[in-house]
């Protein structure tokens, strides 16, 4: 009896070891992930990592205060502007949905602000008073091949009457006299009174046509209303002297691939009244252009797609704060969409090769110095990878006074797979300035957001090896590039991935603000549509993970070039480094805002005294963000200063 309880118990025993086996066996992956997770969570939280590697943390708005955030900055009152426009949404464009918010990280707050036009894919700038240049922006969505209805395209309106301007109305028709087919404009249009020329003695040689360039399309659908060859099309609703003098001309219009177009409407953001104050229009519609200041404070607009989806070609313009005028340069420069252009030291512009790439691929993407004035350009030699240049980073690296460049990644032209893990740098204060190679990252890495910290470390991080994250690509990794070294640190992963549309902003309190994201599609099969990342991801960088940090209050408000300003410090004594750091104006990893300027200073008990470069192109006129290093190399929280 007894060796019958014993087998029984034998055997329930064994079965439940195996159903316990079984059941691990099947669950054994999760399990693995559960307890990896709950590791590598315990791991990422220890106070020793911390001071290692920094720290990640995921800020969520609440639902109504959500949006696809393309451009951000930071104002001088320590808030961060966020600018969606339609978002890169067919839905909001068409609805007139267009978003702004005011983030405060220091109070967790968010507003929205009122939004005058699609500033999606605009240009952007600090001004010297704190304000922020906004200017181009989207006119209308781009139409790909297959789903263009109607034919269309460019129509050139030529005005041969030297006395007088001619207006077009939205929905004026023109006429093929040889194909006989009708297109109607899709918005109005301004065409110049024709020249008049003469010869040395003043006799009348000809009336040179003035110009306007407007989008045209068909009526009604189909094939059989596209044209071939070029042809004269008559303006209907026009009589007399102005049917004459008035005609249009255009190439095939047709069911091509319709491209995005941009808008001239430019604005000031005012960021103590925190809205939007509408300034003179550019000259040129710009959709996707760079915005960057001048040595006397003025700001130049480049390059950008027009109101007819064609690259502005070189014509560039400057705006003028104290006159809220634009002008155009007088001289013809082409450069792809979203060039990376930084002010030298001379007043001259350097072009780092970095773009987001709209436009031929063989025309203004060669890197080089840029005199604005004489328009002379030299090409600099040596760049690694030039044809993978497109969606890569560029970054000033601190100090500004060594002028020296890191070019970090990118991809190739258009929707390319291709991508690079390089980097490169340059010297411009070298007698010949020459890219040389950096230190590589791990992966090809395009859209990579890079911001300077206060420390005078660079954070980069994120980027995707593939178009827009193509195939689940984006890059879950962060490193700290050290200029004194030319070397990566490996610091703490993101939890967010950031591809295309995407951009990071140094805090006022040494914290690095992470956001946006555009991925084509949300898996790895490219099966179904991409989400745009709406999280806000926040580095701590290890520096604040110390016991603490130099203090630094009181001081002027004010700072001029050349002249001395004395701040409290319970630190003085420790004090290491003085940094002045133009906040961060950023948008498509392109942040041509961002300068880290060392400052002259001297120690006393408990206050120092610093002093600001003379170089007006060193230090353009605005705010700036001042911090203070200790001998450990952990940075104060920011005072904000004004260079007039």
């Amino acid at each position: 009896m007894r060796d019958r309880t014993v087998r029984r118990r034998a055997r329930r025993l064994a079965l439940g070891t195996t159903v316990v086996l079984a059941l691990a066996g099947m669950n054994g992956p999760w399990l693995y992930r559960f307890g990896t997770e709950r590791y590598h969570d315990y791991t990422i939280n220890k106070p020793e990592y911390k001071a290692e590697n920094g720290h990640w943390e995921i800020v969520e708005f609440p639902e109504e205060y959500r949006q696809d955030t393309i451009h951000a900055a930071l104002l001088h009152t320590g808030k961060v502007l966020m600018v969606a426009g339609s978002g890169n949404n067919q839905e909001n464009f068409d609805r007139k949905r267009f978003d702004t918010r005011i983030w405060d990280p220091v109070k967790g707050t968010v507003k929205k602000v009122p939004t005058p036009s699609d500033l999606f894919c605009t240009g952007h700038t600090q001004l010297a008073g704190g304000n922020l240049l906004i200017a181009g922006g989207t006119k209308r969505y781009e139409k790909l091949k297959g789903d263009v209805t109607k034919a269309g395209g460019l129509m050139i309106v030529h005005n041969e009457n030297p006395d007088k301007p001619i207006t077009l109305p939205a929905g004026t028709a023109f006429r093929g006299r040889a194909n006989g087919k009708t297109f109607v404009s899709k918005d109005p249009v301004l065409v110049p009174r024709a020249e008049k020329v003469f010869d040395r003695t003043g006799r009348w040689l000809r009336n040179d046509p003035g110009i306007g360039r407007i989008y045209v399309e068909a009526r009604k659908s189909g094939r059989r209303y596209e044209t071939g060859t070029e042809d004269n099309y008559r303006v209907q609703g026009l009589t007399g002297a102005d049917a004459r003098n008035t005609y249009g001309i255009a190439n095939k219009l047709g069911l091509d691939k319709k491209d995005f177009q941009g808008i001239r409407d430019a604005f000031e953001f005012d960021a103590v009244a925190e809205r939007y104050i509408k300034v003179d229009p550019m000259k040129e519609a710009r959709w996707y252009p760079t915005l960057t200041t001048l040595s006397d404070g003025r700001i130049l607009s480049v390059s950008g797609l027009d109101d007819i989806g064609q690259l502005v070609p070189g014509k560039n313009e400057i705006f003028d704060p104290r006159t809220r005028r634009w002008t155009y340069t007088g001289k013809i420069r082409q450069f792809p969409t979203y060039p990376a252009l930084f002010l030298m030291q001379n007043g001259r512009i350097f072009y780092s090769g970095s773009n987001a790439g709209y436009g031929p691929d063989d025309v203004g993407r060669a890197p080089g110095i840029w005199d604005v004035d004489s328009n002379a350009f030299t090409e600099l030699p040596g760049l690694a990878d030039p044809d993978l240049m497109e969606t890569s980073g560029t970054v000033l690296l601190p100090p500004a006074q060594d002028e020296r460049f890191l070019v970090i990644g990118g991809g190739g032209v258009g929707e390319s797979e291709r991508s690079t893990g390089r980097t490169r740098l340059i010297d411009l204060t070298a007698d010949r300035p020459r890219f040389t190679e950096g230190p590589s990252l791990e992966k090809g890495t395009r859209y990579p957001q890079a911001s300077v910290l206060p420390d005078d470390t660079v954070l980069v991080s994120g980027g995707s090896e593939d178009y827009r994250g193509r195939g689940d690509s984006d890059i879950l990794q962060a490193r700290l590039y050290h200029p004194d070294t030319n070397t990566f640190q490996r610091v703490a992963d993101p939890q967010v991935g950031r591809n295309y549309h995407s951009g990071s902003i140094l805090l006022p309190d040494g914290r690095v603000m992470f956001f946006g994201s555009d991925p084509l599609y949300g898996d790895r099969a490219n099966t179904r549509p991409g989400v745009f990342e709406q999280r806000i991801e926040i580095y701590t960088p290890p520096y604040l993970y110390r016991d603490a940090r130099p203090s630094l209050s009181g001081g002027p408000r004010t700072l001029a070039r050349g002249a001395s300003g004395t701040f409290a410090s319970q630190h003085a004594s420790a004090i290491t480094k003085v940094r002045l750091i133009r906040p961060s104006a950023s948008t498509h990893v392109t942040d041509v805002d961002q300068r880290s300027i060392a400052l002259d200073f001297t120690a006393a008990e408990d206050s120092i005294t610093v002093t600001v470069p003379k170089n007006r192109n060193l230090v353009p006129s605005g705010w700036y963000m001042l911090f203070v290093d200790d001998d450990q190399g952990t940075p104060s929280e920011a005072r904000w200063v004004q260079v007039p």
